[in-house]
């Protein structure tokens, strides 16, 4: 297992992908730090984990650089060097799908500052962390929604294409450290987090538009993010994998 004994951050890990990812990554043996705004709710995901690895939660804003600062601060004395880094967190199963110009200013800037600022400030604190390390992996979780051009949430679209962007970015400047950054990026899954973004006439669609017509669940993200992370990819970097059960882009 090549990511045994490894220090993972995953973001966003207190429900739903996040925290699938987290749980695969015990399972892995990897050491894993859940970090979340909800603590509770990390606590609660890590003590259910069970497998080889460690799971310890840590709550955490991206939104914010005193508390990505702090979180650097934290894995500096547990552990100095962290392996990998899931930039998971997300606004998105609370939006409230509208026209892009009915979107307030209030709604724009703090989904911005979660989606797109976040994994900006977080792998900027973490550098020193991952540098640190042998063969580090940053994984920003992108979504298929900019490829479809989704209508309703604009913000959101707009948000995952700019980590998308980031991302190659990222790979260039980060390579000469030997950091490899790449995007997962999903299509439509659908986890116990309830969400207003999708009506049942529209997950139907999408599902018809699969080649696999079945719909996704945060398992099958779970492999593809291990294979991002571990040394089976060390030759990968600046690039996009979408995993959508083979979602036509029209």
């Amino acid at each position: 297992m090549t990511l045994a004994q490894k220090i993972i951050v995953v973001t966003g890990a207190a429900q739903g992908i996040g925290a699938a990812y987290a749980r695969r990554l015990v399972e892995e043996g990897a050491t894993v730090v859940l970090a979340d705004r909800d603590r509770e709710g990390a606590e609660a995901t890590a003590s259910s984990l069970g497998g080889p690895g460690k799971a310890v939660a840590y709550r955490l804003d991206v939104a914010e650089r005193a508390s990505c600062q702090a979180l650097a601060a934290y894995l500096t004395d547990a552990y100095g060097h962290v392996d990998g880094l899931v930039n998971n967190a997300a606004i998105f199963s609370t939006i409230t799908m509208k026209p892009f110009w009915e979107i307030t200013d209030e709604e724009w800037d703090r989904l911005m500052a979660v989606n797109l600022r976040g994994p900006w400030l977080l792998v900027s604190a973490l550098l020193p962390l991952l540098c640190a390390s042998a063969s580090a992996s940053v994984v920003n979780i992108g979504s298929d929604a900019v490829r479809l051009g989704r209508t309703g949430y604009l913000h959101y679209v707009a948000s995952k294409g700019g980590v998308h962007g980031m991302t190659y970015s990222m790979a260039r400047e980060l390579g000469e450290y030997g950091i490899r950054v790449n995007t997962l990026s999903p299509g439509p899954v659908y986890t116990e987090v309830a969400r207003e973004t999708v009506t049942p006439a529209q997950r139907e669609a999408m599902i018809a538009a699969q080649a696999l017509r079945r719909p996704g669940g945060p398992d099958d993200l779970t492999g593809t993010l291990m294979f991002l992370l571990g040394d089976g990819s060390a030759y990968l970097t600046g690039q996009t994998i979408s995993v959508n059960g083979g979602l036509v882009h029209r």
